[in-house]
C-alpha cells in the first residue's frame, strides 16, 4: 500500500466504545458492507516528554493491525484533517473518556 500524505480522524464504535483514531488509508473494503482503514497513525513510542495511556493502549490493541476492516454501520465520522490529534476513548452513550487504566473502587462500610 503506497505511502499516502493524506490525513483520516476515523470515530467508530466498539464494544460500547466509540474510538477516534488516525490513518492514511481510507476505502471501500472488498468485503461487502466494510469499510477499510489502513496505515494507522500513532506517535513512535517513547515520543515526548509525556506518555499518553490512551495511545498506548490503542499501539497495543492494533499493533499487529495492517488493515482494519469496520462494518460500515460502526463507523459514525471519517474527516480528512490537517494535522493529527489526540487520539480519544469515549462512552458510546455519554460521550465522556474512559479511563485507559483500572481505578480501584472507592471503599464502602457495610
Amino acid at each position: 500500500m503506497p505511502k499516502s500524505t493524506r490525513l483520516y480522524k476515523v470515530t467508530f464504535l466498539s464494544q460500547g466504545k466509540s474510538i477516534e483514531l488516525y490513518a492514511r488509508h481510507v476505502a471501500s473494503s472488498a468485503l461487502w458492507g466494510f469499510t477499510e482503514i489502513g496505515d494507522l497513525v500513532f506517535d513512535p513510542p517513547g515520543e515526548g516528554l509525556v506518555v499518553d495511556p490512551t495511545e498506548e493502549r490503542l499501539r497495543e490493541e492494533f499493533k499487529d493491525t495492517r488493515i482494519l476492516h469496520l462494518p460500515i454501520q460502526t463507523i459514525l465520522r471519517v474527516e480528512e484533517v490537517v494535522k493529527r490529534g489526540t487520539l480519544a476513548i469515549r462512552d458510546a452513550t455519554s460521550g465522556d473518556k474512559i479511563m485507559p487504566f483500572p481505578i480501584a473502587p472507592p471503599k464502602t462500610n457495610l
